[in-house]
C-alpha cells in the first residue's frame, strides 16, 4: 500500500480546506492510499511536519496551504536525500507556485491532478541554508508580502499586497549593490532585484515570460534606481510583459548568484521574510518531484533543450 501525508494550514485562505478534508481522504484510501493528516500550528511547523514524513518513508506528502506553507513543507522535504513526491492544493491568496503550474484553485481539481496526473520535476533554489520554489528578492517594495496583514490578505486576496504597496512607496529607496551572477558583475544602486524560478511572481504572469522550471537557471531581474513616476510605468509595463525593454530594468539567466551589501537588506523568500544580505543562492536542478496534470507534464518537457525526459539519456 502505497503511504501518503498530508499537511495543510487549517488558517490559510477562506479556510475551506478542513470542511472538505473528509471527502479528500475518501478520495486517497479509494486511491489505494494510507493517509494520515497534520495540521500546522504556527510557524515553521510544516518543516517539522515535512522531516517526520520523510523519516517515516512516505510515498507522498500533500501540502495544502498557501506559497507560505508549502515553501515550509519544501524546506523540511529538500534536507533529506530520499524524499516523498509533493502533491499542492493551493489555498492561499495568491498561489503563485500552482499558479505557474497550473494547478487549479479548487481542491476537487487539485487532488485529482495529485491521483491521476504525473511525476514531473521542478527546479529548486537555495540561499544560504534555506530552499524557495518561486522567488527570492530584496528591496522596500519585496516586503509587502510579509507586511500585508494575514486577515486583510483572507478578506480580499492579492488586492491586498497593492493595498500595502502603495503605502510603502513613499519608503522606497534605492541601495547599493554588488550582484555576481556566474562570471558576470552588476554593481549600481538597486531599487529591486528578484530572482524567479517561474513566470508567476506576486501576481503577475508576465514578469519574466520565458521562465522554464527545469532548465536549472534563474531568471535575475534587477531595477535600477528610478523615481516615483518611472517605477509607475514600469509596473504598468510590467502587467503586459513588456518591462525588460526599459533601460532600467536587467534580465540576466543565472545558476550561482551572490549579492552583497553594506547596508542591511531584507530579504524575501516565496512571500516571507528570508533573512539580510549578503547571500548566496544556487540553482538545485530538476531537485523536486511534484505531481502535475498530463497535460502539463509534457508542456514541461516538450521545450526542454538539452535535457531529456526522466529515464531518458540526454542529448
Amino acid at each position: 500500500m502505497k503511504t501518503a501525508r498530508i499537511i495543510y494550514n487549517p488558517t490559510a485562505g477562506k479556510e475551506g480546506f478542513q470542511e472538505k478534508l473528509p471527502a479528500v481522504l475518501t478520495r486517497f484510501e479509494d486511491a489505494g492510499y494510507i493517509t494520515s493528516t497534520h495540521a500546522t500550528t504556527g510557524p515553521e511547523d510544516a518543516i517539522y511536519a515535512a522531516r517526520f514524513a520523510c523519516e517515516q518513508g512516505f510515498d507522498l506528502v500533500v501540502a495544502s496551504g498557501g506559497d507560505g506553507t508549502v515553501n515550509e513543507v519544501i524546506n523540511g522535504l529538500a534536507e533529506y536525500d530520499e524524499r516523498p513526491e509533493l502533491g499542492v492544493i493551493p489555498m492561499g491568496t495568491v498561489n503563485d507556485f500552482t499558479r505557474a503550474l497550473k494547478i487549479p484553485n479548487d481542491i476537487d481539481e487539485a487532488v485529482s491532478i495529485i491521483l491521476n496526473g504525473k511525476t514531473g520535476r521542478v527546479d529548486l533554489g537555495s540561499m544560504n541554508g534555506k530552499y524557495f520554489m518561486n522567488i527570492a528578492g530584496g528591496g522596500k517594495i519585496t516586503e509587502v508580502s510579509y507586511e500585508a496583514p494575514s486577515k486583510l490578505k483572507a478578506m480580499i486576496g492579492s488586492l491586498a499586497y497593492y493595498v500595502k504597496g502603495i503605502e510603502l512607496i513613499p519608503q522606497m529607496r534605492s541601495i547599493n549593490l554588488r550582484i555576481e551572477h556566474d562570471d558576470e558583475l552588476f554593481e549600481g544602486e538597486v531599487m529591486i532585484f528578484l530572482l524567479g524560478l517561474t513566470n508567476s511572481i506576486g501576481g503577475f504572469e508576465k514578469l519574466v515570460p520565458n521562465a522554464k522550471l527545469n532548465d536549472g537557471y534563474f531568471s535575475l531581474l534587477i531595477l535600477e534606481h528610478v523615481n516615483l513616476a518611472e517605477f509607475g510605468h514600469i509596473l504598468s509595463l510590467a502587467t503586459r510583459g513588456d518591462h525588460l525593454k526599459h533601460p532600467k530594468v536587467h534580465y540576466y539567466k543565472a545558476q550561482d548568484v551572490r549579492i552583497t551589501a553594506f547596508d542591511e537588506v531584507q530579504l524575501n523568500l516565496d512571500g516571507e521574510f528570508g533573512g539580510v544580505l549578503p547571500a548566496h543562492f544556487k540553482n538545485l536542478k530538476q531537485f523536486l518531484k511534484i505531481r502535475v496534470s498530463d497535460e502539463f507534464y509534457d508542456e514541461l518537457y516538450s521545450e526542454e533543450k538539452g535535457s531529456a525526459l526522466p529515464g531518458e539519456k540526454e542529448q
